[in-house]
């Protein structure tokens, strides 16, 4: 009896020895599993051709079949993808290494396209359409129930723009969507002002980058937020506060709480940042220049610095800003030193954009 008990113990614990290995080894799998097809998506990432066309009709071909596509706008590059096609808009979010949280903004090649991504245009925007559109400027806007919530990071609105570009128009016009395009570079980073510099950042990341000439502003687009009766700038921009109060006297500048889920990209995470450490200064500052130093501004310092650029006006300061850090970035600079401006007319933007960049 006690023998036969005990081959009942030692069966008994085979069993369990036997489920413990395969409950193990099923985990295992499933964790090599996990882990290869992550490496392999990174490395198939990694190894993705970037196509470099000239031709809007072939770029926007990329966009139709679920691709995604570098494009000129007259603020700075953007990355685009179909509005609707979910799996694409993901695909941005990846390239970029954009935060989930940070919602896109939407471009049209045409105003009837807008009627596809919103649910209304309410007055105010009504008025800015037709003071300013095409131009760098976006809407904030109830969003259209189609328009899918990664989008619009789960927000019920929606940013949209139609750019004052031609090359843009033309391509967006091809694509026959509306197409969703944050700026075309690696979350974080300077935004890119000519396609070299998308290059440089997403080469082998995008399926196509559209080349063009550098983009004429250099600054991203203003953001209104128009679902309100008081409209709020949330993000300054080449069309000002001052243009704005032309066509409705109660616009004013919003600050966003910390809180508050903000309704327009650029406004949470570190933006427009170099490597180099970016330091605010006035024209009258005294600063201690080395080999590993730069400077940029409106007038010219006595101080000695590796790369300097003196700019004959504000908007041109504003122009140069991005392209002028990814210099640094290529010599290796350890700081920038940028001289303030007034904040008024695209002065403001470019005070927020510095502001932002020299953010520990």
């Amino acid at each position: 009896m006690k023998k036969v008990e005990s081959e009942k113990v030692k069966k008994f614990s085979y069993l369990c020895g036997a489920n413990f290995f395969t409950f193990s080894l099923f985990h295992f799998f499933t964790l090599f599993a996990f882990v290869f097809f992550t490496l392999l998506r990174e490395t198939f990432l990694s190894r993705m051709k970037t196509i470099l066309t000239t031709s809007t009709a072939e770029a926007a071909d990329f966009i139709r079949r679920g691709g995604i596509v570098a494009f000129p706008t007259e603020t700075v590059y953007g990355l685009g993808a179909n509005i609707f096609d979910q799996r694409a808009i993901a695909k941005v979010f990846t390239a970029k290494q954009r935060p989930n949280d940070n919602p896109l903004i939407a471009h049209v090649g045409n105003l009837d396209q807008i009627k596809l991504l919103v649910s209304e245009i309410t007055p105010n925007a009504q008025k800015f359409i037709e003071a300013f559109f095409p131009a760098p400027l976006t809407l904030i806007l109830p969003k259209a129930e189609k328009v899918p919530p990664v989008a619009t990071a789960n927000l019920q609105t929606i940013g949209v723009r139609m750019p004052k570009n031609d090359r843009a128009l033309e391509f967006l016009r091809a694509c026959e969507t509306p197409v969703v395009a944050p700026s075309a570079n690696l979350s974080g980073k300077p935004s890119p002002t000519t396609w070299q510099a998308v290059y440089e950042d997403l080469n082998g990341r995008i399926d196509c980058i559209l080349q063009g000439a550098t983009t004429e502003i250099g600054l991203e687009s203003t953001v209104v937020d128009c679902t309100s009766s008081v409209p709020l700038i949330l993000r300054a921009g080449a069309i000002t506060l001052e243009q704005l109060q032309t066509i409705e006297p109660k616009t004013r500048i919003y600050q966003v709480p910390k809180s508050q889920q903000p309704k327009s990209p650029g406004l949470r995470h570190r933006h427009y940042s170099p490597q180099a450490k970016v330091v605010l200064i006035s024209s009258k500052f005294k600063v201690q220049s080395s080999k590993s130093s730069s400077f940029i501004g409106l007038n010219k310092l006595n101080e000695k610095f590796e790369l300097v650029k003196i700019c004959v006006s504000v908007d041109e300061y504003a122009h140069e800003l991005f392209n002028f850090f990814r210099e640094c970035d290529r010599k290796n600079i350890k700081t920038i030193y940028c001289e303030t401006v007034e904040e008024a007319g695209i002065g403001l933007a470019l005070m927020d954009r510095l502001k932002r960049a020299s953010d520990d």
